[in-house]
């Protein structure tokens, strides 16, 4: 099995959740400026107290990468919130956690690291999953210029966060703490989340709403990427981050089991391919 697949699968479900988070937020019509300015208001003393706690926060090199990272992931993040208020969730989220293809081109030109065939396969499966999952909605399409501004808008999200993931390993080879790289991709987050956040409204506002649902996913995100770091730290990126990333399995179950979402062959068909590229990605 490859080292580091449990952390990664971990990570996995907890990212599936922030999803869920993400889609409830912009149900509630929560503006994405403001849920991710709260987020990074929950989430920066969330992870400087883990590290303090933990013994693990100190001035590394591996900051510097997660400095880089909170920029993508601060554009990759904004957007995605964004497609969600035009978008179907059930298109949106799969063409973002696509985000995986980038990493793990990013892995294998700039890294080296090797393409298997259960690699490959994992891979296959994992773009079949979601080109299904894709379809398996489109009956319920918003309008075509509404969503076309969400697809441009997920792809976007997807390209950054590819590269933010890529940033993760890199920070991941410096030999540096999770809690430190984190801290670093928050000291970039929260003045950008905050400031353009201000630009927006012409100062700080927020909702009981926002403060509901952004802390959750702070909490949740904190979790995943630090359940993510440790999988990097252990094994490939090429193929922990296509795992992790596949919480479009664990959002797409949630809304069969418990919001009431109808369950279609098609849909049905791109779970299983899902789990079939978990299990080819964890054999590489």
């Amino acid at each position: 099995m490859t080292p580091g697949y449990e952390y990664a699968l971990a990570a996995m479900i907890f990212l599936g959740l922030v999803d869920l988070v993400y889609k409830r937020g912009a149900a509630a019509g929560i503006a994405a400026h403001q849920f991710l300015m709260v987020q990074a208001w929950c989430f920066t003393p969330a992870i400087t107290l883990y590290g303090l706690a933990t013994g693990t926060l100190a001035p590394e090199r591996g900051m510097a990468w997660g400095m880089g990272a909170g920029l993508f992931v601060f554009v990759a993040l904004y957007n995605f919130a964004r497609s969600l208020k035009s978008g179907s969730a059930s298109i949106v989220a799969p063409i973002f956690r696509l985000s995986f293809t980038v990493t793990a081109l990013l892995a294998v030109l700039v890294l080296g690291e090797p393409l298997t065939l259960y690699t490959l396969a994992g891979l296959a499966l994992a773009l079949a999953a979601v080109w299904l999952l894709l379809g398996a909605e489109s009956g319920a399409l918003p309008a075509a210029g509404t969503m076309r501004r969400a697809l441009v808008q997920a792809v976007i999200a997807m390209a950054a966060m590819g590269v933010a993931n890529f940033f993760y390993k890199m920070g991941a080879l410096t030999g540096g703490s999770p809690a430190s790289f984190i801290t670093g991709q928050a000291a970039t987050f929260l003045p950008l989340a905050t400031a353009f956040a201000w630009r927006v409204d012409g100062g700080l506002r927020t909702t009981r709403a926002a403060w509901t649902h952004a802390g959750t996913a702070a909490a949740l995100f904190l979790l995943a990427l630090v359940l993510l770091f440790e999988s990097l730290a252990r094994g490939k990126a090429s193929v922990l981050v296509p795992i992790s990333q596949m919480g479009f399995v664990i959002t797409a179950a949630f809304g069969l089991a418990f919001l009431g979402e109808p369950f279609t062959l098609r849909k049905g068909a791109g779970l299983a391919f899902a789990l079939a590229a978990l299990a080819c990605l964890a054999k590489s």
